[in-house]
């Protein structure tokens, strides 16, 4: 994705704020994802997403994609874990997902247009959160009607299992405990307005409520909340809520409204760490559209009632929940904001990060270099440019203090790569970590692939 500068002044202008905390909403600028979906799995927050393409101009989706974290703004990016092409039956259009764990294993339940031109809804299982993915059934698991999109699946606390998906009405139906498999006929919750409130606008005998798309079940304490993009177009969040998982539903009415440069929206919420998060996609980055868009978190607040207190997209969150060790191995791809970053892949090192132009950076919040600090720095990185290529590394802010400078040396390609070592200025204490890439070079200044200090034994 290309990161033009000018954009990005207008956007830090609306996202930064000042001193040493800046806002990470999108909180992902190194490509388009949007439809995200949260996973909370032995204390670290599992991001699923689908993937726009970059300057789509429809719904161009081929992957889905996963992120992770352990203190809600440093995100590190495991690639395409999944895509359409591995179901044997799929065509097209990798939309909306959301994956769960069940005993060990990791379902993921997607939307894909199959050979025949129909939607349906499939699911592949792994044995780890990160893939590989694989289709048991080699058929939809849902092939129901042109409305089988949007799936959200929920293991309520005895063990039942739910699948919830569909537009313009809201499906569902029972899974056994394989989670591959059908329990019970599929249902469908009434489009009433007192289950999804009145829809404003010209009257449309198909789409009576606000309820549109991208359903998502949560639960907190013994109240069930279906959260959903809502109508007329663009879309907002609207939600309901019930004593079960099936309704009836009462509809609790706005929860986010149409904002964000995208037509669609989608959420996904998650309690992690003690707090509840609302998950969500707009269209914030340079070149972002309806078709490129972003995804964002921001926490969300309960009223004593149980309701939600309403809210609007902002510039996301600030503070850390924990503090990254430098002194083992940290991937590039691991950010919490970046200028002029893409995400690349290949075989030789998995995933890491290429540096548009000249001048752009990448930060690592909340970095923990202890009392002692380190004495020097290690990255794998390579550049198909001869001379004058290098990574300067600063603290707290793009022109803070330069701890150290690395030369990057002509490799000649992103799977060919060089170790380097450079003492580091003294340094101790928790900082946020800019890398700011230079090179006299029109575009693509360097590869980068992993960072480590050593630290002092003795101050």
């Amino acid at each position: 994705m290309k990161i033009l500068h000018i954009q990005y002044i207008i956007l830090g202008l609306i996202l930064f704020q000042a001193g040493n905390s800046h806002a990470q909403n999108p909180i992902i600028q190194t490509s388009y994802t949007a439809d995200p979906a949260p996973m909370v799995y032995n204390n670290k927050l599992y991001l699923y997403t689908s993937h726009d393409e970059d300057n789509s101009t429809w719904f161009t989706m081929n992957d889905w994609r996963l992120f992770t974290t352990e203190d809600m703004v440093n995100w590190t990016d495991h690639g395409a874990v999944l895509s359409y092409k591995e179901f044997s039956w799929g065509k097209m259009n990798a939309w909306a997902p959301q994956c769960i764990e069940r005993d060990g294993k990791f379902y993921m339940y997607v939307p894909i247009t199959d050979r025949d031109n129909k939607n349906g809804i499939g699911v592949a299982v792994a044995d780890s959160p990160y893939g590989p993915f694989i289709d048991p059934l080699g058929k939809p698991l849902i092939s129901n009607s042109m409305a089988d999109i949007d799936p959200t699946v929920f293991v309520d606390d005895g063990g039942q299992a739910y699948l919830i998906w569909g537009n313009p009405v809201c499906y569902y139906v029972k899974l056994h405990e394989d989670m591959i498999s059908l329990d019970g006929e599929i249902g469908q919750f009434p489009n009433t307005i007192e289950a999804f409130g009145k829809r404003e606008g010209k009257e449309d005998p198909r789409r009576p409520t606000t309820y549109e798309e991208g359903p998502w079940l949560y639960k907190r304490n013994d109240l069930y909340y279906l959260l959903f993009a809502a109508g007329p177009l663009p879309e907002h969040i609207g939600y309901s809520t019930s004593e079960h998982p099936t309704g009836p539903w009462e509809y609790q009415g706005v929860l986010m409204p149409t904002e964000g440069e995208s037509f669609t929206n989608h959420p996904g919420m998650v309690d992690f760490k003690g707090k509840t998060y609302l998950f969500y996609h707009n269209g914030a980055l340079p070149g972002g559209s309806g078709f490129t868009r972003s995804v964002c978190v921001d926490e969300v607040k309960f009223n004593e009632d149980g309701t939600i207190v309403p809210m609007k997209m902002t510039a996301g969150i600030t503070k850390s929940l924990g503090t990254i060790n430098p002194y083992i191995k940290n991937e590039a791809e691991t950010i919490a904001w970046s200028e002029g970053v893409s995400a690349a892949n290949n075989k030789r090192v998995g995933n890491f990060i290429k540096a548009d132009d000249s001048g752009t950076y990448s930060v690592v919040k909340g970095v923990d270099f202890r009392e002692n600090g380190p004495h020097t720095i290690n990255v794998r990185a390579g550049t198909t440019h001869n001379g004058n290529v290098s990574i300067e590394v600063r603290l707290d802010r793009l022109e803070g203090k330069l701890i150290a400078e690395l030369p990057v040396p002509l490799t000649g390609g992103s799977d060919r790569w060089a170790l380097i070592n450079e003492a580091v200025k003294e340094v101790s204490g928790v900082h946020d970590l800019y890398f700011v890439y230079k090179g006299n070079a029109p575009r693509d200044i360097l590869y980068f692939d992993y960072w480590m200090f050593s630290e002092l034994t003795n101050k």
